[in-house]
């Protein structure tokens, strides 16, 4: 994006990738449809250690430019769910427009090609290859965060800017499912199985999905809560997102040969709904128990705590938090202060956003933010 745009306004550019062929990470995500941005883009949805940094590149490129770009191109889209836009077709349109956009601006794109080393003199950047050498007044670093390392992924971008004498917020996993031990172990009989549910991390909530996995916690509400999520910390869960914690009470005027059990199924899986009232430890029928036990059941699956024991990692982590820190780049340009002619942008930078088409709207707008300062 920042290639096509730079050449598009009557740069040189040269693209390095390392990898055989650009856009694979482009290419599997959304489930090979591409979740290519979200209508609902606001700073506040974005993780930084400068909430604010994100504001100035995204109201300047929004999520309806690039919408507009990609109806340019005959792209069929539709929205998900939250805003959400996928390709209709496949995510290999979306590579191939950025390709197309890079060829009318006349971008060199070089790939297969491994950094040997950088180095800066004289106002000019040096980058050596394994193929080749390269030398320009300006260095833009597009390599992302470690996230997803079998598709190529590295930390290079934190090499490269603690190389310059740029300071790195400490990377860590993000929209990455969460492990289980102990006590909550047990949940993992129900491998494969999904509700909807709000979980809740530190001051952030979702309502989404939740999946159980033979590992521990998945699925949208629980990778969006994983970024909010630090080591030693719970997580929330709230079973009953349509209902109250009176739930039982109600249930038993109704119909008092009702179980906990039966009034769960109603509402969720049913290995699940077992699972909970098995929990819960009331097993006889609502008429049964009193008005007092019967809420904090309900109390209870309004609430329920999980205490994860880490994260999947970043093999499966979707994106990462932390990267260069923004205190060191200008948030017009992407430009390194200390560094004339550096720039970082997308992922690379400590700037993470929700699940949803939010990273890749902060990596289109960080990249043109960046090419119109070239």
């Amino acid at each position: 994006m920042c290639a096509a745009r730079a050449g598009q306004r009557g740069k040189r550019v040269v693209l390095i990738e390392h990898a055989d062929a650009p856009g694979k990470k482009i290419l599997i995500s959304g489930g090979g449809r591409c979740n290519f941005t979200n209508l609902d883009v606001v700073p506040d949805r974005y993780l930084s250690s400068n909430p604010h940094f994100a504001k100035s590149a995204l109201a300047r490129y929004t999520a309806r430019d690039f919408l507009a770009l990609v109806e340019s191109y005959g792209i069929a889209w539709h929205e998900k769910t939250l805003g959400q836009l996928f390709c209709d077709g496949s995510a290999r349109q979306i590579v191939d427009m950025l390709l197309d956009q890079c060829a009318k601006g006349e971008v060199e794109l070089r790939c297969g090609e491994s950094i040997g080393s950088v180095g800066h003199a004289d106002g000019a950047f040096t980058v050596e290859t394994s193929a080749d050498s390269y030398s320009a007044p300006s260095l833009v670093v597009a390599t992302g965060g470690p996230s997803i390392p079998k598709m190529g992924a590295t930390g290079f971008a934190y090499d490269l800017a603690r190389q310059f004498g740029l300071k790195v917020v400490q990377p860590r996993p993000a929209l990455v499912p969460l492990t289980l031990g102990g006590d909550d172990l047990l949940f993992r009989e129900l491998s494969g199985v999904s509700t909807e549910v709000v979980a809740g991390a530190a001051k952030a909530k979702f309502r989404e999905a939740a999946l159980f996995t033979h590992r521990g916690l998945s699925g949208p509400a629980i990778l969006q809560v994983s970024s909010y999520w630090d080591p030693g910390a719970t997580v929330t869960v709230d079973f009953l997102p349509d209902a109250d914690a009176e739930v039982f009470i109600a249930a038993k005027a109704e119909n008092p040969k009702a179980t906990i059990r039966s009034t769960l199924a109603a509402l969720m899986p049913e290995r699940l709904a077992g699972e909970l009232a098995e929990r819960v430890g009331i097993a006889v029928p609502l008429a049964d128990c009193k008005d007092k036990a019967l809420r904090a059941a309900g109390e209870r699956l309004k609430r329920w705590t999980f205490h994860p024991n880490g994260t999947e990692g970043f093999a499966k982590a979707e994106v990462t938090v932390g990267g260069v820190a923004t205190g060191e780049l200008s948030s017009k340009t992407m430009e390194a202060k200390k560094v004339p002619g550096l720039h970082f942008i997308g992922e690379a930078v400590d700037v993470t956003g929700w699940l949803g088409g939010y990273n890749f709207q902060w990596a289109w707008a960080s990249a043109v933010a960046c090419a119109e300062a070239l």
